[in-house]
């Protein structure tokens, strides 16, 4: 119950329910924030929090995605940079937000002793508070990530994605007529009955799935990870419209958006010379979308 106690918590605090991505993109950030993948990366999100500091913009929640950072590492010469830039960064989330989750964004899933290795690198290598996980080899590759819930953290387990090729296996019938995606929601509930604080990622692309899902999970106090606002077509506050419909506890959903709050450029490819204000008042804006008030408990 640790997990869901901080994640309401945090919301309460920020009135909000916004999950900030940090999927660093090279060909969006300014060229003047230093020579390596370890200062530039670093460098672009300080000044960028330093901002939101000032502004009082405190997200609920922050998403590091793990590959747009190792993509940089080129180990057989010796150059991790890329981790160093993530591990940096996620040092900044703690300095500039002191207690608001970070979760890791790395959609691991392997055979039951893989799986440890992977959930012994998110929680306590990256010391994240909650991870990403994928469903499809089943409970054996997705329980040990469960067990360090008992440790106060947080799993969210892919269920209803918001790519459209996510529809290629998750929207597959099974022979009782359900859908794959309606499979594994019911697995999390299963899961969450013995260790709370196992959650889901669904998608912000199809509010009539979302509104489905949602109700399924109210009744457990299942978090929800909602991406796909901003870049990927979804609205957040048709996602607030749709879970407040469902009934679902608010204080327990983080909506996010990544490039459209860190690369709010990205469409004209031009990085504006007040790119920290072009950013922040993106964020303002989702933020302003994803307010609570009373429905957060």
């Amino acid at each position: 119950m640790v997990y869901l106690k901080f994640i309401h918590e945090t919301a309460e605090r920020s009135g909000n329910v916004t999950c900030m991505g940090l999927d660093p993109v090279m060909d969006f950030i300014p060229a003047r924030l230093g020579h390596r993948i370890d200062e530039i990366i670093p460098n672009f999100f300080e000044r960028l929090f330093d901002l939101m500091s000032n502004r009082y913009l405190k997200p609920a929640a922050f998403k590091p995605n793990q590959g747009f950072f190792i993509k940089h590492d080129i180990p057989l010469q010796g150059d991790f940079s890329g981790s160093l830039a993530l591990s940096k960064t996620i040092k900044l989330c703690r300095e500039y937000f002191p207690h608001t989750p970070v979760i890791l964004d790395y959609k691991r899933g392997d055979i039951a002793a893989s799986s440890e290795n992977y959930a012994k690198e998110g929680f306590e290598r990256w010391v994240a508070d909650a991870v990403t996980v994928s469903p499809y080899m089943g409970s054996d590759s997705v329980i040990p990530f469960l067990e360090y819930n008992a440790k106060g953290l947080g799993t969210y387990v892919l269920v209803r994605t918001s790519n459209g090729g996510g529809a290629d296996f998750q929207d597959l019938t099974l022979g009782d007529g359900t859908k794959l995606y309606e499979a594994v929601a019911k697995k999390i509930i299963e899961w969450s009955k013995t260790y709370p604080g196992t959650g889901a990622v669904v998608g912000a692309t199809n509010m009539k799935e979302l509104k489905q899902l949602a109700e399924i999970f109210a009744p457990h106090d299942i978090p929800l990870l909602i991406p796909g606002v901003g870049s990927q077509g979804g609205s957040a506050k048709q996602v607030m419209s749709t879970l407040k419909k469902a009934k679902y506890d608010m204080g327990l959903v983080r909506i996010n958006s990544s490039s459209g709050i860190i690369h709010p450029w990205r469409k004209s490819g031009h990085v504006p010379e007040h790119w920290e204000t072009a950013c922040a008042d993106a964020l303002e804006q989702l933020i302003d979308a994803c307010r609570i008030g009373n429905e957060g408990r």
